[in-house]
């Protein structure tokens, strides 16, 4: 029984139990892989896999507890490692952050800065993508921590807690007839054209929600994961658009740049609240619980130390 064959059985449920490809993330051979995974099956005395000739079919019950051990084994092997590189270099090494599109450019700069002041030996590793992305390179180690609005709280093998709230808002066309407006209804908008997220971004889900609650039906004409984008098409006339406060910090103080105007859409949508999630289980380094901070002075260590362990399920914003 060895690493080598954890690592083999782990890999080929991750790939959907194709060796071929479970052999191309291990560079190596398919047939290493299946001879590995037949050994620790004799080892152990039951099949992990059931198979259709030499094509892996399904994972077996007594599989299910394999892996889920072999998870832990591997989960606290890639935490020897970081203690080992925490206590044998305390102000360098490699920070990955997972995150969105929204995220990275218009709330995590002013964080990675500080941060990179404080560890100037700390590598800094930005990955962006989807929500269900970011989640699931935290399950598989890629990133250590992840920043997102929606879906990190639907992954049991993640521990998340609430970072800020925020709101959506309408940006439209200054001489459009909705910005002297007073009070606007979710009619208004619905009878527009829209430009906002796609449904699997920045609260997107919520401003579905709204509008399906009333029974109305809005008109989509463009989706987008870039606020800036979004902007864009605004500027062209093609629609109205509903982005996240936090991208238009440009217009927020005097409310128009000359071209377009922000209102506020939370009686309308609601908050949205932005999540920062650790895999469940997971050393964090000393600049790990620092960023954490940075993100918001509710994020102490000890709090962020305490949900690791299992004694914070989630706090009030």
């Amino acid at each position: 029984m060895n690493l080598h064959q954890f690592r083999f059985v782990q890999e080929a449920a991750r790939h959907n139990l194709n060796l071929t490809e479970a052999a191309k993330a291990l560079h190596t051979s398919q047939p290493g892989v299946s001879k590995a995974i037949i050994e620790l099956e004799e080892e152990l005395g039951i099949e992990i896999f059931a198979r259709h000739g030499k094509r892996l079919k399904r994972i077996t019950e007594p599989g299910q507890h394999v892996l889920k051990s072999i998870e832990i084994v591997m989960r606290e092997l890639g935490n020897l490692k970081r203690i080992g590189e925490q206590y044998s270099a305390q102000d360098n090494g490699t920070l990955s952050i997972a995150t969105t599109h929204t995220q990275a450019r218009y709330v995590l700069p002013e964080p990675v800065a500080k941060l990179r002041a404080a560890y100037p030996k700390v590598n800094l590793s930005l990955h962006q993508g989807t929500p269900d992305q970011v989640a699931r390179m935290l399950i598989d180690d890629v990133a250590e921590i992840g920043i997102a609005t929606e879906s990190l709280s639907d992954y049991s093998e993640l521990v998340t807690l609430p970072c800020y709230e925020w709101q959506h808002v309408l940006v439209l066309p200054a001489d459009h007839p909705l910005a002297g407006k007073a009070r606007l209804t979710l009619e208004d908008i619905a009878a527009e054209p829209i430009i906002t997220y796609h449904p699997s971004f920045t609260g997107r889900t919520r401003i579905d929600n709204a509008f399906a609650a009333r029974k109305l039906q809005p008109r989509i004409a463009l989706e987008a994961i870039d606020s800036d984008v979004i902007k864009t098409y605004v500027k062209l006339g093609m629609g109205i658009g509903i982005v996240a406060e936090m991208s238009v910090r440009e217009l927020s103080d005097k409310g128009t740049d000359g071209e377009l105007v922000i209102r506020p859409l939370g009686q309308l949508f609601g908050q949205n609240v932005t999540r920062v999630a650790f895999k469940r289980g997971a050393y964090l380094r000393n600049f790990v619980f620092d960023f954490a901070e940075l993100l918001s002075d509710r994020l102490t260590r000890d709090l962020v130390a305490r949900a690791m362990t299992g004694h914070v399920n989630d706090y009030e914003l």
